[in-house]
């Protein structure tokens, strides 16, 4: 191989490296925007009716269990488990920014306690409000976000695992996977809106979230995002300057969708919400 051969397979690989790098902060930049949002929408359709003391205003619009008069600790679960949404969504995106884990380590790492923590407050409180309080639609329509929250302190305590032992790669990856598992119900409520803007309303979707498609989102809203995570974290140990192209158009997908997600339920849902 030419010397000019050497140097253009390696101008190809950087280029090739810099593209996947800049697919995966543009769906992580994508994902902040969508995290922050949601973590408005939550304070103005949760938080401000607490605070108010008119707690049954959040009974308003579609809701699965809410808000239930006299059942103390049911209500204690059920705010316990949804206001922490804007803890997870203001702080666990930003432990993946670079510059705060280099240039602030201790509030990376203090950060990182409270997303694990608030991470498995979020899934213990959700299996019981579905399976012991009964807040589901159905039997059927259930099963994705259980397994779900199961796999949620598997995920965490090997990001935790590592992290003591200081193996930082493997810790990064457990912690991507928390990351979206934590984050799987949300990822579930762009899927099934852009679905209905793409198709102008429900198609294979049921009143009781057990159709085909809210089925196949209720598993994929996690599956997938781990899915090509795995993609991503194999392609940039690879040499193959086509392997991380493809890989990258995959994150391109991604971010395409991501942020048809954020728009469908941003205009339907959240901001609405939040200007009401």
């Amino acid at each position: 191989m030419t010397v000019s051969s050497v140097i253009y397979v390696a101008e190809t690989q950087s280029r090739a490296d810099a593209l996947l790098k800049g697919c995966v902060y543009s769906w992580f930049v994508l994902a902040l925007c969508g995290q922050w949002l949601f973590a408005v929408y939550i304070m103005a359709r949760y938080g401000s009716p607490l605070l108010s003391g008119d707690y049954q205003s959040v009974n308003q619009g579609n809701h699965i269990g809410g808000y239930k008069p006299g059942e103390g600790f049911y209500n204690l679960v059920y705010f316990g488990h949804i206001l922490p949404v804007v803890l997870l969504g203001l702080g666990g995106i930003l432990q993946f920014v670079p510059q705060i884990r280099q240039k602030m380590p201790r509030l990376h790492r203090w950060n990182g306690r409270m997303f694990m923590t608030l991470g498995l407050s979020g899934a213990i409180t959700g299996l019981y409000l579905t399976w012991g309080a009964g807040n589901r639609l159905s039997d059927l329509g259930a099963i994705g976000i259980t397994l779900n929250g199961l796999l949620i302190p598997v995920a965490i305590f090997f990001a935790w695992r590592y992290a003591i032992a200081r193996n930082f790669s493997a810790h990064k990856r457990w912690a991507v996977h928390s990351f979206l598992l934590v984050n799987g119900v949300w990822s579930f409520r762009l899927y099934l809106y852009g679905w209905f803007v793409l198709n102008q309303g429900p198609n294979g979707n049921s009143s009781k979230l057990d159709g085909p498609m809210d089925l196949f989102f209720s598993f994929a809203c996690y599956l997938l995002p781990m899915a090509v995570a795995e993609l991503v974290f194999w392609a940039e140990r690879q040499r193959s300057a086509a392997v991380k192209w493809t890989v990258a158009g995959l994150m391109l997908l991604g971010c395409l969708i991501t942020l048809g997600g954020i728009a469908a339920i941003g205009f339907v849902s959240w901001v609405p919400a939040i200007r009401a």
